[in-house]
């Protein structure tokens, strides 16, 4: 959430940013407008308390010397029924400023470039050389389907258009890449969290799901608890409320979910095999640090998620997203996207954003800059590292061989029981 404050100072600087993101500018207007009614009210409050504070001393001064205090004492009520009038008119403003502020996004970094989807800046080059093949490379769903590594048709019978039943080696990859990953952070310094993979509503709005998010999230209306579409939301809410003392941070999580989206407007675009699913396997970086240490942290959790495709030897290319095509709660975002050779084309497997204060300020999330100081609100910063379908799809057509086997990259070796490539079964 947007600190009120800043947009009183920054009024213009507020409104360019929101228009970068697409976002209408006379909305700060609106609230502003609600801001001065609210401070107005605030003072004719006060002002009232003030004048009971001086009529009671008054009215038990003329008891106490026996004189007629009735002009007195029904002033006293007439206070006390316009003080509550008040009142009540702050709260209603008080709930509507927090409604209004609550659906405003994070506002975009100066580097960030304006425009949409089309505007991403791609940054530096390939991160190496493209595979070529002696052979027509096979798409990853004709891999899949040759190794019996999935089953998309009883995925269907089971839940429907969109989600898919791994099988043998393919379960056996997808719990590989899952530990590999974990083990990759954990040593990096992350520690490592087991979460929930239901959400309340409480969590998801603190988290900002709850403005966009929400026509993609699955809902259990009875319990009004959500299915993680990410672990991003959960590890939010990890601190809400809380006041991490001095020294407490950077905090470094690490978390492995189930992730359920039942991506919205999706239909016919790009929906065949792994590329767009409505549940898949995702494993989640997360720091909360000190607000200068953002910009950094960014750059190093963006490094990782990178690092991971290294070691299974995916080329990767790196995106800047333009203001917007960011998330609601990102001030700033990377894209991380995998060469797919038996699509030809690049496929998203990580996005990295800083979303600095924003959700902190939602979720009441600080930290003490050093022992005793005042309480401050802390960055908070998520990247996938990594969302697996898309992963499984480059990495068996990265590594497919003209025999119809996948070689198995080093270092996911151990994970596979020491097997150095997957053969159709016989």
């Amino acid at each position: 959430m947007l600190d009120i404050r800043r947009l009183r100072a920054e009024t213009e600087s507020v409104k360019a940013a929101l228009l970068k993101r697409g976002e209408e500018p006379a909305k700060v207007d609106a609230i502003l407008a609600i801001d001065t009614d609210r401070r107005r009210a605030v003072t004719e409050s006060e002002n009232l308390k003030a004048e009971q504070n001086r009529i009671g001393p008054q009215i038990a001064q003329r008891r106490k010397a026996g004189e007629d205090a009735a002009e007195l004492l029904a002033r006293s009520t007439e206070l006390k029924q316009e003080l509550h009038a008040r009142e009540e008119a702050l709260r209603t403003l008080d709930t509507l400023q927090d409604e209004m502020l609550s659906r405003l996004p994070n506002l975009p970094l100066e580097d960030v470039p304006p425009g949409g989807e089309d505007a991403a800046v791609p940054l530096g080059g390939v991160s190496r050389p493209l595979p070529t093949f002696d052979f027509e490379p096979k798409a990853h769903w004709d891999l899949l389907d040759s190794l019996h590594l999935a089953d998309f048709e009883r995925g269907a019978k089971l839940s429907g258009s969109g989600f898919v039943v791994y099988t043998g080696a393919g379960a056996r990859l997808q719990r590989a890449l899952t530990a590999f990953m974990l083990d990759r952070h954990a040593a990096a310094g992350y520690v490592e969290v087991g979460l929930p993979y239901m959400l309340s509503r409480e969590s998801i709005t603190a988290s900002g799901h709850v403005v966009k998010f929400l026509p993609e999230m699955y809902h259990d209306a009875e319990s009004d608890l959500f299915l993680v579409p990410t672990a991003e939301p959960a590890l939010v809410n990890l601190h809400r409320d809380e006041i991490l003392e001095a020294g407490t941070l950077p905090l470094r999580y690490v978390a492995h979910t189930p992730c359920w989206r039942r991506e919205a407007g999706a239909a016919g675009k790009d929906t065949r095999g792994l590329q767009r699913i409505h549940q898949f396997e995702k494993v989640e970086l997360f720091r909360y640090v000190e607000p200068d240490a953002s910009d950094a942290a960014l750059e190093e959790m963006t490094s990782e998620a990178c690092g991971i495709l290294d070691l299974l030897g995916i080329p990767w290319r790196l995106l800047k997203l333009a203001a917007g095509d960011i998330a609601f709660a990102a001030a700033k975002t990377y894209d991380v996207e995998a060469w797919s050779p038996g699509l030809g084309k690049w496929l998203e497997v990580s996005s990295a954003s800083n979303c600095t204060d924003f959700q902190a300020r939602r979720a009441s999330v600080r930290y003490r800059p050093e022992p005793g100081a005042k309480p401050a609100y802390c960055h908070l910063l998520n990247a996938s590292g990594l969302a697996l379908p898309r992963v499984v799809a480059a990495l068996l057509e990265t590594h497919q061989r003209a025999d119809g086997s996948v070689g198995v990259p080093e270092p996911l070796r151990p994970y596979l029981g020491g097997i150095d490539h997957i053969a159709p079964p016989r």
